[in-house]
C-alpha cells in the first residue's frame, strides 16, 4: 500500500462563498486531509460570546457582529495555520479581505443558485432565509455577493454530482498549483 500524501501549508486557507456552498464540510474533511486544524470563525465567535450568532445580533446589532467577526479572523489568521471556514457575510467586508489576503489565501466556492437552494431549501438554520420568499431572498444574497466572491485569490467550482470528498479533492489540487500556498512534502 502507497504511503499517504504529506503536504505542508504554509498560509491558513480561508474557505468563502455562499450558505450552503459546503464551506463547513468541505473545510473539516481538507483539514484532515491535511492534518491541520479546521477553525470556524462563527463558531469562535459564538464560544467568546456564550450566545448564537442570531441572539448577538438581537442583542447588538449587527455592527457590532461584524465588528467582532472581523477580530476573530484576525485572530485565527494569526495563531495557526490552517483550514478557517468564515460566515457567509465575512468575506463581504472590505477589511476582511485585505486580512485575508495579508495573511492567508481565500478559496471561494463557487456554487451555482439551484445547488445552493437544494442543499438549504428543506433547513430552518439559516436566518437570513426566514422570510416569506426564502428563494427570492437567497437568489438575491447570491446576486450582490457573487461579484464580490469573484475576487477571491483562488475558485473551485462546486458541482451538484461532487460528494464532499471530491469536492475536498478539487480544492486540494486547486492548492497544490500554488506552492507559496501548499506543496508536496517528500
Amino acid at each position: 500500500m502507497a504511503a499517504p500524501e504529506r503536504w505542508k501549508l504554509h498560509k491558513t486557507v480561508v474557505l468563502v462563498g455562499m450558505m450552503g456552498a459546503g464551506k463547513t464540510a468541505v473545510g473539516k474533511a481538507l483539514a484532515a486531509r491535511l492534518g491541520v486544524p479546521f477553525l470556524d470563525s462563527d463558531a469562535e465567535i459564538e464560544r467568546a460570546a456564550n450566545m448564537t450568532i442570531a441572539e448577538i445580533f438581537a442583542r447588538d446589532g449587527e455592527a457590532f457582529f461584524r465588528d467582532r467577526e472581523t477580530r476573530v479572523i484576525d485572530r485565527l489568521l494569526e495563531e495557526e495555520r490552517g483550514i478557517l471556514s468564515t460566515g457567509g457575510g465575512a468575506f463581504l467586508a472590505e477589511r476582511n479581505r485585505r486580512l485575508i489576503s495579508e495573511k492567508g489565501v481565500s478559496v471561494w466556492l463557487n456554487a451555482d443558485l439551484q445547488l445552493l437552494w437544494n442543499r438549504v431549501k428543506h433547513k430552518d438554520t439559516r436566518p437570513l432565509l426566514r422570510t416569506d420568499d426564502p428563494y427570492a431572498t437567497l437568489k438575491a444574497l447570491y446576486e450582490a455577493r457573487v461579484p464580490i466572491y469573484a475576487t477571491a485569490d483562488l475558485e473551485v467550482r462546486a458541482r451538484p454530482h461532487y460528494s464532499i470528498d471530491a469536492m475536498c479533492g478539487q480544492v486540494l489540487e486547486t492548492l497544490a498549483t500554488r506552492p507559496d500556498i501548499l506543496e508536496k512534502e517528500a
